[in-house]
């Protein structure tokens, strides 16, 4: 699995992307720092996900 994945959306969307859906003692917390745009994503790299955290949601990064 070489190069399957791309990240083509820009930081600000991927925070609105669940607007509506979070209740309001949710938040969205953006731990990303600044993100450029990555155009192949590979296995071992750190990648932009969602997760469930405390309170409600953060955008971070994985492997």
């Amino acid at each position: 699995m070489c190069n399957l994945y791309a990240q083509t959306k820009s930081q600000d969307a991927m925070r609105r992307v669940f607007d509506g859906l979070l209740e309001p003692e949710e938040v969205l917390d953006d731990q990303l720092g600044n993100l450029a745009p990555m155009p192949g994503i590979f296995p071992d790299y750190a990648a932009p996900i969602l997760r469930a955290g405390p309170g409600g949601f953060q955008l971070a990064r994985a492997r």
